[in-house]
């Protein structure tokens, strides 16, 4: 997943600091599973619903963006975050936190452009692929596009316009 603020408008607002000591919850965990396994499902409708791939990555992202433009208030609620200094901080915060928070993972960070504006997450173990196995025929399908959807959504709303492939 690239991430990269070119298209950015207004301030570095967003995401930082988690409060000391506090741990996952069993009702997070729950959630995260139950997602896991419910989005194979989602998407092998989506694909049956709309004829072409393409059309099924327009949907899976703006079902992610109306998700993440509700999610960032539970984030900022849950997570006790303020201001980010730079856009590399806002991408820590986005790794160490809010994946770890919402499906128990942490992406690393890596391919940052020489000017800073712009960086890639590795997933090592998506966990929405877990219980999936795509037929052959959908190879221009991006499974995990919701993801994509959910970031823009989430950090459209603390003023940071980011563009996600």
């Amino acid at each position: 997943m690239l991430i990269s603020s070119r298209f950015r408008t207004c301030s570095w607002e967003a995401l930082c600091a988690r409060r000391e000591g506090e741990k996952e919850s069993p009702q997070s965990f729950l959630n995260s599973e139950l997602f896991t396994l419910t989005y194979g499902a989602l998407v092998t409708q989506l694909c049956k619903d709309y004829e072409n791939d393409e059309d099924v990555n327009k949907q899976l992202d703006k079902m992610g963006y109306n998700i993440g433009v509700r999610l960032i208030e539970d984030f900022l609620a849950r997570s006790n975050v303020g201001r980010c200094h730079d856009f590399r901080e806002t991408a820590d915060v986005i790794a160490k936190i809010a994946f770890k928070m919402y499906l128990g993972i942490t992406p690393s960070i890596t391919n940052w452009s020489p000017g800073g504006d712009e960086f890639s997450l590795i997933l090592e173990n998506n966990p929405l692929v877990d219980f999936v196995e795509l037929p052959d025929n959908h190879s221009s399908l991006i499974y995990s596009n919701l993801l994509c959807g959910v970031l823009r959504g989430a950090l459209e709303m603390v003023s940071q316009r980011l563009l996600f492939q």
